[in-house]
């Protein structure tokens, strides 16, 4: 794939985006759905490597930037990340006057919850594709019942989840 199309491709999913799971739904119809140029799996095993390490959440675009073209995807990815910093410097200025204007306020609650909604449905696919059994199955719940409603570490709980992950394939 053009490593310039494919920076173009990041951008827009971190220009429309407002944080790094945010433009999930876009990276997957990009190079998923339409270009067919990576799996769901790799776009799985992508958002683990970016999410396990220190770093922002988007960082798993550097990732699937690898899988897509090696280390000038990676590269790509890693600019489309700061571009965006660069951009909101100026806009910084002109949001500061307008920002208590009623019909920004609301545009901005309202892409937020679309936002929410395309995580929403591209979480789905993503899940069948990882959830394989009664076992992750109990994970994936467990873990959300104490992320949800304790105040548990969420460090704590991903490292028990992949701990007992590991203990049961070990163990089959």
């Amino acid at each position: 794939m053009n490593v310039l199309l494919l920076y173009l491709l990041f951008l827009k999913a971190t220009l429309t985006s407002f944080s790094g799971p945010s433009s999930l739904p876009m990276v997957r119809n990009d190079f998923v759905v339409h270009r067919h140029v990576l799996s769901d799996r790799e776009l799985n095993i992508a958002m683990v490597a970016g999410r396990a390490g220190p770093g922002p959440n988007g960082l798993y675009l550097v990732s699937v930037g690898y899988f897509i073209d090696g280390v000038p995807g990676a590269i790509a990815g890693a600019l489309a990340l700061i571009t965006p910093a660069f951009l909101i410097l100026p806009m910084m200025r002109w949001l500061r006057r307008s920002a208590s204007h009623p019909r920004l306020r609301g545009a901005i609650r309202a892409v937020v919850l679309a936002s929410v909604g395309l995580v929403l449905a591209t979480a789905l696919p993503l899940a069948r594709d990882a959830v394989t059994g009664a076992v992750p199955l109990g994970i994936v719940v467990a873990t959300f019942l104490l992320l949800s409603f304790t105040m548990v570490e969420s460090a704590w709980v991903m490292l028990g989840a992949a701990a007992l992950g590991l203990a049961v394939k070990l163990g089959t």
